[in-house]
């Protein structure tokens, strides 16, 4: 079975409807009526406001949907062919007018507090408005002065009323926000485009149908932009020349998991093929996850992701094509306990005439599978079933290429891929089976209620079905619901729904109509269940102990779960009063705690003793009342149904009744049979026989059998007065004597029993023998009832013995002479006179002497026989008989025969009677009256018209001669000809003389009424035009609510009708009665619930017509007389509104006044003359103007065209670059990971690189970094001592050091030579350094000495421009806050930084090497910097070639060059292939390597930059390149050791260039204006144009370099930068103890100690952390990311311009967002926990143990000295001077250390 119809068949089960209760349930709780059009409305699910958008109006409604702010958009001017008025410098030829706004998009952004309202004017401009007051602006858009703004940044919505347009908001990882539109494409072509217009007057031309657009609010310069970031496409835009073979509808879009499914309508297709679906089901990738990690996969593109499918609802002919409702929900099923999520569809046919429509459903996971599989398809085993939609701009465009066996990773297999073919279309739809079937639907939401799926459809004439209970409601009269239902977010049993006119909140259930608890469960309504507690029917939430168990029963428990109560006993004695137990059954909660009593009535009730009180059978015992509390037991009867109540807590939870009898009134009810009576009844009553009386106790030594013995004096009772002796004849026999009985009636019966004569025990009393079978005693009376001889001796059957003589009826032993014939029957009327030929006419004789019996009696009409029917005969008086057929028509007399009496005739006749109809057609509907003509057809006792033998003609009059009667509805859809027959009698027709033949035809279809306004006063002619009108008899035009008129039928194609008068201009409705039908178009056929449905049909029976004012007409006065010329034609201009009618009936008065010209007329006619050519000349000028101004439009659009053309193909390009660097980078980092990972330096080289960067003595470097020890014998000015004097050394380097440790002397010490004019900045640099060094194994001291020093530089700046502060390394303290940075972020930036670092330059180099490079110039094809951008078209091509190397203990590698490449240039790329595993260090330089080329020939070849072959290129030799030795593809080179180092050519790139070339000369433009006389061979084009190649680079870089700012800008929660948080803390303190306020300031305090300070320092110099080759193009790329990087750190709006550089313009537009990110950043370091001094101190001392005796400190300290002698006086003075240094005698432990090293016992080495 395929998955759709299981799917159909699972949901039919779960969608099971129960037709038998149908009352409409739905009830609208509050309702909005709306002026205008409703458009889109959305609810927030917080405040519960509703935002309602109407055409020129929207709303913001609170839960009541009551009025809280109302703002009106519209009308305003405007011109579709118009640019918006928003976007600067746009004019516009074309004139406007006030034009509707409709609103297109209506999208709640609760985060960033806006509402996205879009309309239809302004080219589907959007606005932002506060969600508090949708009235406000929330963020003005455009920015006022913005000028770079762009139309497809305002052109967002479709622009057309009827163009569609949907969206949805949504948050991207690191939580911006986006807007994805899809919009109806309204350019040239289609038929919301203006006509008769050119193309170049199109202004929408490049709005791509779907986009994805940023709406972060705080980034104005790129809200509604798709560009949010270049490595993504997020447009889908379809191509100019296919646009007529897409033509997308929109319908709906919705997020579901991680995608955005988009479900449209392609109206391309309609009615190409009705089988065929036209609904598809799109979807894309979102990019919410969170924030990815730097190997993680890349961002989804739209194109990428995008992936449609047909939706097909319907199977073998009958499918439902047009998509016009989507709903996703989550249902039960059988399969697991979770529910699945499914899409429920409303689909309806292209071309209906009766609006059949379908509800299905779809499983989300099939049309998961569906996408996988063809992803799958279209990689491994390309087939039919999926294509590439090549009709898409931005897709790959080629068809689906086999790629072998091709494994795709799940996520690309969802998502897709950048080297995947995108965007796809699945050709084959997936399929379903309707699950419902009805006329006219138009909306659906779905709803899973307690493991129910309760469906809710809106139709089309304003109806709510509830599918679940087959409930409705009607909602607004002739208003369609809206295809957008939502259920109200805080409380699902409403839901909000929108008609054209109204927006209604409609509650889901209306429970309390039933009453019981059995009605409750079985009235199928997944909502409603029964509130045990507060026996009522409820939704469960409105049940107070809902949540209790078992305290609401829902409709799946069935009513079996109701609360039900089994007595015991169930009847008891009055006599036997007893408690009652009562046995609760049914779903009824745990009573414990609960008061429980026994109800017996009102205000009477008793306590209940519970033994039970838990499970789903609960035990109670309820006391009964005393007897006397009781109703009395009524007479007659002998019991008393008591009712009986189980209340818990006050209320009647369960009810029953238990029945109370009285044994001695069973007795007494039946006297003559008691003891039978007791002994039979169903209560335990017992006879005691002693006392004659029925017991409700048994006395079980007496007998319960009455016995009569023989003897006992009995006498007869007959029911009279009298009473007779009763003779025993036997045992069991006796005779009632003497008995006399009498009656005056034809016959009486008495009633005979036996009684006792004496009264029992003593006691007066009637005591009857029981008599189980009754006896009676027929008495009759011969002389009455008996008229004639015949009805007399008719008595003989009845048993009565009577005989008729003498004229009269007496017993017959009264009678001497008795005769038992009768005279001839007598006939006195026959009723009625005619009947048809085939007979069945109930033919009625009354007479005398009729027969006796109905056995004996015959009756003839002439000699046609008439069926007597014996249960209608009457002795002798009356009978009735059917009449037999005829084979002709007659008149005969009627004839009875009756057995030994004789033939009586009658003196009437009776009539047999022979039948044209005219119309013989008429419409489907009915209604039409036809007339039958013939003769005699006012015959028989019944008369029907009968069709098809099925339905009636209904007769409306009858004459002898005609039947006129109205025609019903065609029972049959395809029923055509039929069967009209006139039946008389109830006898089927079976004569063609009674029939003919009528035909059914197509029902008359009302096309349009023309005009539609009418005056106020009525009488307007309405026209209306249609076809079959030759089948209307009679039109009624009914106006609703102002009154009806009737019409005339002109011909088959036209009615005409009067409007009647109305008493207020208003806009109503029209709708016809044709033939006294209502006119609700062509549907012959419906079923009864259908017709029920279609009250009030809008669409097919309605038609608008408006009312408006009377038109006034003036005529002429006196003073404005009509003037007319002889032989003139008479011209009169009329100025008519538009409500007034087109045609007028001109009275003219029979006398003129004629005017001549005279003197004057000359003047006239010349100045007529010089009007006309003023006239012409303006006319002139205007044109002129125009046609300046529209080709200055034009050409505006084909700029504007040609820009996105060029951004096209920069996007292009991008895109194929970083799917190809996106493949390299994964080869890349799958080598790292297999080999020695990222080519880290160690600690102390990372340190010394950092602290010294300027120092180029490695020797000073390389012994820093060795074990501790004292005299050097090198070049680098250190001490050298004799062994005699070592210890002196020591001794002094030793207290040097101690005195470094005195936080006095040092803060002294340093103060006192940063005062010296000649201690340069270099020097304080170095010093600072060599401190950190000496103190690095005492890192929190040498904190706290940065700190104090800090304090310092504060106070220092805090008086001038506390902004400057740390903005450069002037001082020493800044050099040991940047020292002081490197060390604590350094295993930060080596486990979270080094690797997104490491990638960004390896994707920097490998995208440099793409391109040609100049060896000599180091210009580049790709790159960042504009300094190094090389523009010339340089033609390259990649060749591989196959590459040994000598020694190095490797086969043979491939490696791609160019053929540009110099040899050189090759050389590197052989040892980057080689040693890629190494770092850099061990690679071998090129210079000290040869390359062999081995031909085919196995001759080698030496291959070098510059030999004997380079050729000479203007006065310069050119090196040589792979194509000047035109190595082939494939090619084998060898590389080998160079043995010694010949005298061959250096670095290529400190050649002359005077003197060499390679790709491009020197300096081109300056050369060019030199030599111009010289012609150059190469062909020039402007250089600014490979500016875009900028571009192409800085998108294909883009997501490594986000990678690297975002982690640098994240704190991950396994290492938090503690550093970074104790010195943010620090800053932020010592501003609050100056009063500094200015966040500003702060800001860039903290951008000057840690971005600017450290992380540009690393990001500039990347050989500080790798052990890498940076080159200089890669340093200069890297300037341009340091620049991006500073730019964003800065709290300052760039201003830029034209004349701004390239290399700040090149990130330009995603600075902003950086911003953020540090903002952001700063935000959340605040937002951490403060750390201690305790904390931090143990941090820093882990870090100083964890590079212990990395560093030579002696020699630091020795080069510390060296300044301490330079300054030696000025360090002295300064501690004199300090009180604390001078108290604790530190000049003199200063003058100790000097004494120990300078009295001459050291001396300086002079190797240098």
């Amino acid at each position: 079975m395929p998955p759709s119809i299981e799917i159909a068949v699972l949901l039919l089960g779960v969608l099971t409807l129960e037709m038998r209760r149908s009352a409409s349930a739905l009830h609208v709780q509050q309702a909005f009526a709306s002026p205008n059009h409703t458009n889109n409305f959305v609810v927030d699910p917080v405040s519960k406001k509703v935002y309602l958008a109407t055409v020129n109006t929207v709303y913001q409604l609170n839960a009541t949907l009551s009025v809280e702010v109302e703002k009106r958009t519209g009308p305003v001017e405007d011109n579709l062919l118009c640019h918006a008025p928003q976007l600067p410098q746009a004019p516009c030829e074309h004139p406007k007018s006030l034009t509707d706004n409709h609103n297109k998009l209506l999208k709640l952004d609760r985060d960033q507090g806006v509402v996205v309202v879009c309309g239809s004017v302004y080219q589907g401009f959007c606005e932002l408005r506060k969600m508090e007051n949708i009235s406000e602006i929330a963020v003005e858009f455009p920015p006022q002065g913005e000028k770079t703004v762009f139309p497809s940044m305002l052109n967002i919505a479709a622009n057309h009323p009827n163009a569609s347009t949907v969206g949805l908001i949504f948050k991207s990882h690191g939580g911006n926000t986006r807007l994805l539109v899809g919009a109806t494409y309204t350019g040239a072509g289609t038929p919301f485009f203006p006509k008769n217009h050119s193309k170049e007057d199109l202004r929408f031309e490049n709005t791509p149908e779907i986009a994805i657009r940023s709406l972060n609010v705080k980034d104005l310069s790129r809200l509604f932009t798709y560009d949010i970031n270049p490595s993504e496409d997020n447009v889908f835009k379809i191509k100019q020349e296919v646009k007529t073979k897409n033509k997308l509808n929109f319908v709906h879009a919705f997020i579901q998991k991680t995608y955005s499914y988009i479900a449209f309508n392609n109206d391309a297709k309609t009615g190409h093929k009705e089988s065929q679906p036209n609904s598809i089901l799109a979807r894309i990738c979102l990019d919410t996850e969170n924030p990815r990690k730097s190997s993680g996969p890349e961002i989804r593109k739209l194109t990428e992701s995008y992936i449609q499918m047909p939706l097909q609802c319907g199977f073998n002919g009958n499918i439902y094509n047009r998509l016009l409702s989507v709903y996703p929900a989550e249902i039960p099923t059988d399969y697991g306990p979770d529910p699945e999520p499914y899409l429920f569809g409303v689909f309806a046919k292209e071309r209906q005439t009766d609006r059949k429509s379908a509800l299905c459903a779809f499983k989300f996971g099939d049309i998961e599978e569906e996408i996988r599989q063809g992803r799958r398809n279209c990689s491994n085993s390309p087939s039919s079933d999926v294509q590439v939609l090549d009709s898409v701009i931005q897709g790959s465009g080629a068809a689906c290429i086999q790629k072998g066996n091709l494994v795709l990773q799940p996520e690309q297999l969802d998502c897709g891929a950048a080297h995947l073919q995108h965007p796809l279309a699945l050709r084959r739809p997936l399929r379903a089976i309707p699950l419902f079937e009805y006329p006219g639907l138009s909306s659906v939401s779905v709803d899973n209620i307690h493991n129910h799926t309760v469906v809710f459809l809106g139709t089309s004439n304003g109806r709510l079905r509830k599918l679940n209970s087959n409930q409705k409601v009607s909602l607004s009269a002739s208003e369609a619901v809206h295809h957008i239902m939502t259920f109200d977010p805080s409380d699902r049993n409403f839901l909000y729904l929108m008609t054209s006119h109204h927006m209604l909140r409609v509650g889901v259930a209306e429970c309390d109509r039933w009453k019981s608890c059995r009605d409750c469960l079985g009235a199928g309504d997944a909502h409603c269940g029964w509130c045990t507690l507060e026996n009522r029917c409820t939704i469960q939430k409105e049940c107070a102990q809902g949540t209790l168990a078992r305290s609401w029963i829902s409709m799946g428990e069935g009513p079996q779960q109701c609360p039900s109560m089994t007595l015991t006993p169930p009847e008891i004695s009055v006599f036997l009063l007893q408690d009652v137990g009562i046995l609760i059954n049914g779903s009824v909660p745990d009573l414990v705690g609960s008061r429980v009593e026994c109800e017996y009535g009102p205000g009477v009730s008793t306590a209940a003793t519970v033994h039970l009180d838990y499970g789903p059978a609960q035990i109670q015992t309820c006391p009964l009342l005393p007897r006397e509390n009781y109703q009395p037991i009524l007479p007659g009867t002998d019991h008393l149904t008591v009712s009986v109540a189980i209340k818990v807590n006050g209320t009647s939870v369960v009810s029953g009744s238990f029945i109370m009898y009285d044994c001695e009134r069973t007795g007494a009810i039946h006297p003559k049979m008691s003891c039978v009576s007791c002994l039979s009844t169903r209560w335990k009553c017992y006879w005691d026989q002693e006392n004659h009386l029925c017991v409700s106790s048994k006395d079980e030594s007496k007998h319960n059998l009455l016995e009569v013995s023989n003897g006992e004096e009995l006498e007869c009772d007959f029911g009279t007065e009298q009473r007779y002796e009763a003779t025993w004849l036997n045992s069991s026999a006796v005779k009632c004597s003497e008995v006399t009985l009498s009656t005056n009636q034809r016959s009486q019966v008495y009633h005979l029993n036996l009684r006792k004569r004496q009264g029992f025990n003593g006691r007066r009393r009637d005591i009857f023998v029981d008599s189980p079978q009754p006896m009676k005693v027929e008495v009759y009376n011969c002389g009455v009832g008996s008229s004639d001889c015949s009805q007399c001796w008719g008595r003989e059957d009845q048993g009565h013995l009577c005989g008729w003589c003498d004229n009269s009826c007496r017993p017959r032993d009264d009678c001497q002479l008795i005769r038992d014939q009768c005279p001839a029957p007598e006939i006195n009327k026959i009723s009625p006179s005619r009947g048809p030929v085939e007979g069945g006419t109930l033919l009625t004789v009354e007479g005398r002497n009729l027969g006796r019996r109905a056995g004996a009696v015959k009756v003839f009409i002439g000699d046609v026989p008439c069926i007597l029917l014996p249960e209608r005969y009457t002795v002798s008086v009356e009978l009735v008989c059917v009449t037999g057929r005829s084979t002709h028509a007659r008149t005969d007399i009627v004839q009875v025969d009756v057995d030994q009496s004789g033939v009586g005739t009658s003196k009437e006749s009776f009539s047999y009677l022979l039948l044209s109809m005219d119309p013989k057609k008429g419409s489907r509907a009915g209604g039409t009256r036809v007339t039958i003509i013939g003769e005699h057809l006012d015959i028989g006792s019944q008369v029907r018209v009968r069709v098809n033998s099925t339905q009636e003609c209904i007769i409306t009059e009858k004459t002898d001669e005609t039947i006129e009667c109205t025609m019903p509805q065609a029972s049959e859809v395809h029923t055509d000809s039929v069967t009209v027959c006139v039946e008389f009698e109830n006898l089927p027709c079976q004569s063609a003389e009674l029939s003919a033949t009528y035909t059914y035809e197509k029902n008359p279809i009302i096309s349009n009424i023309h005009p539609k306004k009418s005056y106020l006063s009525g009488g307007r002619t309405i026209t209306v035009t249609g076809q079959g009108f030759d089948l209307v008899q009679s039109v009624t035009m009914q106006v609703l609510g102002i009154g009806q008129t009737q019409c005339a039928v002109l011909s088959s194609s036209m009615i005409t009708c009067l409007s009647p008068v109305s008493s207020q201009s208003q806009q109503t409705s029209v709708q016809f009665l044709l033939n006294g039908v209502l006119y609700t178009g062509d549907s012959p056929f419906s079923s009864e619930d259908d017709a029920e449905e279609e009250d009030g049909e809008p669409h097919k029976g309605h038609f608008s017509l408006e009312y408006v004012e009377d038109p006034q007409f003036f005529t002429a006065n006196k003073e404005k007389l009509i003037k007319h010329h002889p032989g003139e034609p008479l011209t009169l201009i009329i100025n008519v509104s538009s409500t007034a009618d087109r045609k007028f009936t001109l009275m003219l008065q029979s006398s003129f006044q004629l005017i001549s010209l005279g003197g004057s007329e000359l003047a006239i006619v010349v100045s007529i003359v010089v009007c006309c050519v003023l006239l012409l000349l303006c006319t002139v000028a205007l044109v002129v103007y125009c046609t300046k101004s529209r080709r200055a439009e034009r050409y505006w659009q084909k700029t504007l065209l040609q820009m996105e053309e060029m951004e096209s193909q920069i996007r292009e390009e991008i895109r194929k670059g970083f799917a190809e660097l996106q493949t390299d980078m994964t080869d890349l980092t799958k080598e790292l990971n297999r080999s020695q990972g990222i080519p880290f330096l160690e600690y102390k080289q990372f340190v010394t690189r950092t602290f010294f960067p300027k120092v180029r003595n490695p020797i000073f470097l390389h012994y820093l970094i060795l074990p501790c020890i004292l005299t050097h014998p090198h070049s680098f000015a250190s001490i050298h001592a004799s062994n005699t004097t070592r210890p002196n050394i020591e001794e002094g380097i030793t207290l040097f050091s101690t005195l470094l440790n005195n936080k006095h002397f040092l803060i002294t010490f340093v103060h006192a030579l940063e005062q010296q004019k000649d201690f340069a900045v270099r020097d304080r640099c170095s010093l600072a350094s060599l401190l950190t060094i000496a103190l690095h194994g005492k890192l929190e001291y040498y904190t706290s000495i940065m700190k104090d020093l800090l304090v310092d530089l504060i106070d220092a700046s805090a008086s001038k421009n506390p902004k400057l502060m740390l903005r450069r390394t002037e001082s020493v303290v800044e050099k040991m806050l940047t020292n002081w940075m490197s060390i604590c972020m350094y295993s930060y930036l080596k486990e979270t930084v080094g690797e997104p670092f490491f990638l960004l330059l390896c994707a920097i180099k490998q995208q440099i090497n793409k391109g040609s490079i100049d060896a000599i110039t180091g210009k580049a094809r790709y790159t960042l910097n504009e300094e190094w951008l090389l523009r010339e078209n340089i033609e390259a091509k990649p060749q591989n070639i196959n590459v040994s190397f000598q020694g190095c203990g490797m086969d043979s590698l491939s490696v791609r060059v160019m053929n540009t490449d110099t040899i050189c240039q090759v050389k590197e790329k052989i040892i980057e292939a080689f040693y890629k595993n190494l770092p850099f260090s061990q690679w071998p330089r090129a210079e000290d390597v040869d390359l062999e080329w081995f031909d085919s020939g196995s001759n080698s070849k030496l291959l070098q930059d510059l030999d004997n072959s380079s050729v000479m290129e203007d006065g310069r030799k050119k090196l040589n390149t792979v194509f000047h030795y035109q190595i082939p593809e494939g090619a084998s080179l060898a590389m080998s050791m160079k043995d010694k180092k010949d005298n061959t050519l250096g670095r290529v790139k400190d050649l002359d260039t005077e003197k060499y070339v390679h790709l491009v000369l020197p300096h081109d433009e300056l050369m060019e204006t030199k030599k111009s006389h010289r012609q150059s061979n190469r062909k020039k084009v402007l250089p600014e144009i490979y500016l875009t190649r900028l571009l192409s680079t800085k998108g294909t870089l883009q997501k490594f370099l986000d990678d690297l700012f975002q982690a640098i800008l994240s704190i991950p929660p396994d290492r938090p930068p503690l550093a970074v948080k104790y010195f943010f803390d620090f800053l932020e303190e010592q501003a609050d103890k100056r009063g500094i306020t200015d966040p500003d300031t702060l800001h860039i305090w903290k951008t000057n100690s840690l971005p600017l300070r450290f992380w540009v320092n690393i990001l500039k110099n990347p050989q500080f952390v790798f052990d890498i080759d940076k080159t200089d193009h890669m340093d200069a790329c890297l300037s341009v990311i340091a620049q991006a990087f500073i730019d964003a750190c800065s709290i300052s709006d760039l201003q830029l311009g034209k004349d701004s550089p390239t290399n700040k313009l090149l990130y330009a537009k995603e600075i902003p967002e950086y911003k953020k990110r540090v903002q952001c950043y700063y935000q959340q370091i605040q937002e951490m926990a403060p750390l201690s001094e305790q904390e931090m101190n143990a941090h820093l001392a882990q870090e100083s143990r964890k590079y212990r005796n990395e560093f030579n400190t002696n020699l630091a300290l020795t080069e510390i000295y060296k300044y301490a002698k330079r300054y030696r006086n000025q360090v002295v003075n300064a501690l004199e001077s300090n009180p604390t240094a001078r108290r604790t005698q530190l000049h003199h432990k200063f003058e100790q250390v000097i004494a120990l090293v300078e009295d001459n016992i050291y001396e300086c080495c002079s190797e240098a």
